[in-house]
């Protein structure tokens, strides 16, 4: 019951995170958002929903090219959340 009350929570917040993102599009009144712009906002709403989700995406989504720059995002991400 625990694990399904956790999965119905999670459930609940990433559709606020896409409820937010569709908002932002919205409120913005532009005609067309490029796919980078949406990735960022999916970042945003990632880093305070889920860290670990965070990561993963940018990591992905970033295209690290080295094990530095991957570094460098952790770094400036921590950062930012202390």
């Amino acid at each position: 019951s625990t694990r399904k009350e956790s999965s119905a929570a999670s459930d609940v917040y990433k559709r606020q995170a896409v409820n937010n993102i569709e908002k932002k599009i919205e409120n913005s009144m532009r005609r067309e958002i490029t796919s980078l712009e949406i990735g960022e906002l999916v970042m945003d709403e990632l880093k305070d929903l889920d860290e670990v989700s965070y990561v993963r995406f940018a990591s992905v989504y970033r295209e690290f090219k080295d094990l530095q720059s991957f570094v460098d995002e952790l770094e400036n991400f921590v950062k930012k959340k202390n």
